[in-house]
């Protein structure tokens, strides 16, 4: 007669049974479009940066809509992240995208977009930004609290002179709220434009820039708060060590 160990068999079928179970379970996790058949949801987040607004999530809307790409209500087995990634990475205000799906029918995107730090308006007539890393950025429809750049800028000099001055600004809290505008003389020396006070900060050849807006700066707390913001017309920064006014 054969004798059935049957604590032995029932281990065995157990251990197939949970075997059977964690195939399905990886396989389901790994197939996120066949629990919800369809896209019942797109949600587009925007890394924040120190420009608010330049591109908003509608931007984003419109970008795959044209490209016919636009997730929503289209099934999950058709639609593939990858491609929506290289649709918005052509946009010229996309630094980074990153799109995935999950299992309850949503279509996430996450974009990183190129920080504009000046918009220039040269004498040549050439409009156009310059992002964070010193790139030519089209010039778009949206109106930013940025630094204007104006006067004789080539394309040249605004991705190397122009752009680290306006990194520089742009990373110190109390220079980015107050320097409006600056205008680049036919010699390639600099002019500062501020939000408060009625004068002209000129700043010489953009090197050193650090050194002269530090001292400018204390001139603001230990000169300027005593004889008033508006007793100069014209404030030289040029030279190590001095500060040359002119009176209005």
């Amino acid at each position: 007669m054969i004798r059935i160990n049957w604590k032995k068999t029932l281990l065995v079928v157990c251990d197939i049974v949970i075997a059977a179970y964690l195939v399905m379970a990886v396989t389901s996790f790994n197939k996120p479009d066949t629990a919800v058949p369809y896209c019942m949801e797109v949600k587009t987040d925007i890394e924040a940066n120190i420009v608010d607004g330049f591109l908003t999530a509608g931007e984003i809307d419109n970008l795959l809509r044209r490209e016919n790409v636009y997730p929503l209500s289209k099934p999950m087995s058709e639609i593939n992240p990858r491609r929506i990634e290289e649709v918005l990475q052509k946009s010229p205000f996309v630094e980074k995208a990153e799109c995935h799906k999950t299992q309850s029918g949503r279509v996430c995107i996450l974009v990183r977009q190129r920080v504009p730090v000046v918009k220039v308006m040269a004498v040549n007539g050439e409009n156009y930004y310059i992002d964070s890393h010193a790139k030519v950025m089209p010039e778009n429809r949206y109106v930013n609290d940025l630094i204007v750049a104006t006067g004789h800028i080539t394309r040249r000099y605004a991705q190397t002179s122009l752009s680290r001055v306006a990194n520089q600004i742009m990373q110190d809290k109390f220079w980015q709220n107050q320097v409006v505008q600056i205008n680049v003389l036919a010699d390639g020396t600099m002019e500062l434009v501020p939000r408060v006070g009625d004068h002209i900060i000129f700043i010489g050849e953009p090197v050193g820039v650090s050194k002269k807006l530090d001292r400018m700066r204390k001139f603001y707390i230990y000169g300027l708060n005593k004889a008033g913001w508006n007793k100069y017309s014209y404030i030289n920064v040029e030279f190590d060590n001095q500060i040359i006014c002119k009176k209005r």
